[in-house]
C-alpha cells in the first residue's frame, strides 16, 4: 500500500521532528536518536509530580501529542507497535523527575510493563520517587487475566495530569490514577485492519463484516460480526460495555482509530447518545483521533464513572493540542426558519395517472443508483446516483401533498421539493428547471413547451450547452424529439448520452476539473441518468 513515508527505519524519528517543528518551543526531544525517542516539556521545573507515559508509535496523537501543561510531562516513544527500551524510559524519567517524584502510566502489554517496570526500579535505585499504574480498560475479552490498555488511558492522563498541575503529591496523583483505571471500560470496532508501514496489508475482514473487540496494534477482534449501519455497530459496542458499568452519570470518550472520516464519527456520536446508555452520558470527549491504530477504519468507546472532581479535572484547560476538550452533552438546538424561507405548501390534489408516472420515474432513478455512482466514480466523486436516488425517495414520500391534478402548480411544487431535498448543483438546476417549466405552463405552454422553457432557463443560469459533457447532452435532444413520441425521445437521449464518452474536455460541472484520460470512454453520469429515465419509461 502506498504511504507517505521515506523509510521504515526513519519513520518515527522524522515524525517526532515534524511534530516538534510547530510546538512553539514548548516541547523538545532528548538527544539519543534513534534508540532514545523521548518528547518532554521545556517549561517543566520539576517542582511538581511528573507524568511519564508512552509505548509503541502508530497510535498518534498518543503519546507525544498529549505532552504539555495539564497532561503528560514526557512521552517515551518506541518504534511502530513496539515498546520503547528500558534505557529510553529511564532517560525520560531522569529528564523530568524532581523531588516531587514521577508517575508512570503504562498500558497493559507485556513489553510495556517489563520495560517501564525495570526503568522504574533503576530510577528508584538512583534515589527518585517513582510509582507506576497499569491501565487495563479493554473489556473485549472478559475472561482474560490481563486485559489490554487502550483509549481509556487518556482519562488517566487527563485527570492525573490536572491533579499534578494543581500541586498534588505523588501519593494523591497515584491514588487518583488507580481509581480512574478501576472505573473505566473500553471496546473498539473496525471495518478494516491497519497497514503497518513497510509491510503488506492483512486483509482478514471480508466485505459486509466488522471486527468487534480488536486491539490497537491490529490484533484480531474477539469476533467478526455482520455490519449494516452505524446504529447497529454502536448497539453492539454498547451491548459489550453496558454489563461492565454501573448506574450513574458517565463521561464517554469516542476515539477514531485512524481513518474513519469526521462525518462518520459525528454519526457515531449521535448513535452513542441515542443508545440505551445515552441518558447516562453527561460529558463527551471527542469524537477525535486520540489513540489510533495507524490507518484503522474503526472507532472505540471508553466510559468512565466520574466524580465531580473528575469532571472538573477533565474540563480543566490544558496545553496539548491533541486534547479535544470534554464537553457537556445536550439536546439538539433547533431554531425556526427565518421569514421568507418557510416554504408555502401547495394545496394537494389527486390524479392517479400523474402519481403513477412520477413514481415510475423515481423508481427508475432509485434502481440506477449504484450503476450511476460507479460511473461517476470514474470521472467524478461517485455520488450522482445517490444524489438522484435521495431526491427520488423524497419525492415519492411527498406525493400525498403534491397538487397532482394541477400541472402548473405541480411543476412548481416539484421544483420546491427538489430544492429542499436534493444536494449539490444538480438540485439547484433541477429546481430552476421545474420552476421555469411551471412559469411557462402558467403562460399557456403545453408540457413539451414547458419543459423546453425549463431547459432554456437552466442553460441561462448554469452556462452549459450541448457538447459540454453534462446532462444537457441527453436532455436537449430528448426534448426536441419528444414531439415524435417517447421512443424517439429515448433514442435521442441515448445517442446524446453515449456521445459524452467521446468528449474529453468538459466545459461545465465537476468533470471540467479532470484530465482528458479520466473522461475518455465514460458517459457523463447525468446524461446517462437522463437516457436511462427515457429508456425505462418506454
Amino acid at each position: 500500500m502506498k504511504q507517505f513515508i521515506n523509510t521504515r527505519e526513519t519513520l518515527v524519528t522524522e515524525a517526532i521532528n515534524g511534530t516538534l517543528r510547530t510546538a512553539g518551543g514548548r516541547l523538545a526531544r532528548l538527544d539519543g536518536y534513534p534508540h532514545i525517542k523521548v518528547v518532554i516539556r521545556t517549561d517543566w521545573d520539576k517542582s511538581k509530580v511528573a507524568l511519564v507515559s508512552g509505548g509503541g508509535s502508530g497510535h498518534e496523537p498518543s503519546h507525544a501529542g498529549f505532552v504539555g501543561q495539564g497532561m503528560l510531562t514526557a512521552a517515551v516513544c518506541g518504534e511502530v507497535f513496539a515498546s520503547p527500551s528500558v534505557d529510553a524510559v529511564l532517560a525520560g524519567i531522569l529528564a523530568v523527575t524532581g523531588r516531587a517524584g514521577c508517575l508512570l502510566i503504562v498500558k497493559n502489554y507485556t513489553g510495556d510493563r517489563l520495560n517501564f517496570g525495570l526503568a522504574a526500579e533503576r530510577a528508584r535505585a538512583q534515589g527518585l520517587k517513582v510509582s507506576m499504574v497499569v491501565v487495563d480498560d479493554d473489556v473485549a475479552l472478559p475472561d482474560l487475566p490481563q486485559p489490554r490498555g487502550v483509549a481509556g488511558t487518556l482519562f488517566v492522563h487527563k485527570i492525573a495530569g490536572a491533579l499534578a498541575e494543581q500541586g498534588a503529591d505523588l501519593d494523591a496523583v497515584t491514588e487518583a490514577a488507580h481509581r480512574v483505571i478501576k472505573g473505566v471500560v473500553s471496546i473498539g470496532m473496525s471495518l478494516d485492519t491497519c497497514t503497518i508501514p513497510g509491510s503488506p496489508k492483512e486483509d482478514r475482514i471480508p466485505h459486509g463484516k466488522a471486527e468487534l473487540g480488536l486491539g490497537i496494534h491490529g490484533e484480531a477482534g474477539i469476533e467478526q460480526v455482520e455490519f449494516s449501519s452505524a446504529r447497529e455497530a454502536m448497539e453492539m459496542v454498547v451491548d459489550r460495555l453496558a454489563p461492565n458499568i454501573g448506574p450513574g452519570p458517565k463521561v464517554a470518550l469516542l476515539n477514531n482509530l485512524g481513518s474513519a472520516t469526521p462525518l462518520e464519527m459525528a454519526v457515531l456520536a449521535e448513535e452513542l447518545i441515542r443508545s440505551r446508555i445515552g441518558d447516562q452520558i453527561r460529558w463527551l470527549v471527542g469524537p477525535a483521533p486520540l489513540m489510533t491504530s495507524l490507518d484503522m477504519r474503526g472507532f472505540s468507546v471508553s466510559l468512565l464513572s466520574a466524580t465531580k472532581a473528575d469532571e472538573a479535572a477533565l474540563v480543566a484547560p490544558v496545553g496539548p493540542w491533541a486534547w479535544p476538550g470534554c464537553l457537556p452533552v445536550g439536546e439538539v438546538a433547533v431554531e425556526p426558519l427565518p421569514d421568507g424561507l418557510t416554504p408555502i405548501q401547495p394545496i394537494p390534489s389527486k390524479n392517479a395517472a400523474t402519481r403513477d408516472f412520477i413514481e415510475r420515474c423515481c423508481r427508475i432513478l432509485i434502481e440506477a443508483e449504484s450503476d450511476l455512482n460507479a460511473l461517476d466514480a470514474k470521472s467524478g466523486d461517485g455520488d450522482t446516483g445517490s444524489t438522484l436516488a435521495t431526491a427520488a425517495r423524497a419525492l415519492i414520500g411527498a406525493l400525498d401533498r403534491l397538487p397532482l391534478a394541477d400541472q402548473t402548480q405541480l411543476y412548481r411544487a416539484i421544483g420546491l421539493e427538489l430544492s429542499q431535498t436534493m444536494g449539490g448543483s444538480s438540485g439547484v438546476l433541477l429546481a430552476i428547471f421545474f420552476a421555469a417549466a411551471g412559469d411557462a405552463s402558467a403562460a399557456g405552454q403545453d408540457p413539451n413547451g414547458a419543459l423546453k422553457a425549463g431547459l432554456d432557463r437552466v442553460q441561462q443560469v448554469g452556462g452549459a450547452r450541448v457538447g459540454d459533457r453534462t446532462m444537457i447532452d441527453a436532455l436537449m435532444p430528448a426534448l426536441e424529439a419528444l414531439q415524435n413520441g417517447l421512443a424517439a425521445a429515448a433514442s435521442a437521449a441515448r445517442a446524446g448520452a453515449d456521445s459524452t464518452a467521446k468528449i474529453t474536455q468538459a466545459r461545465a460541472g465537476r468533470a471540467s476539473y479532470l484530465a482528458a484520460e479520466s473522461l475518455a470512454g465514460h458517459n457523463d453520469p447525468g446524461a446517462e441518468a437522463v437516457a436511462r429515465l427515457f429508456e425505462n419509461l418506454c
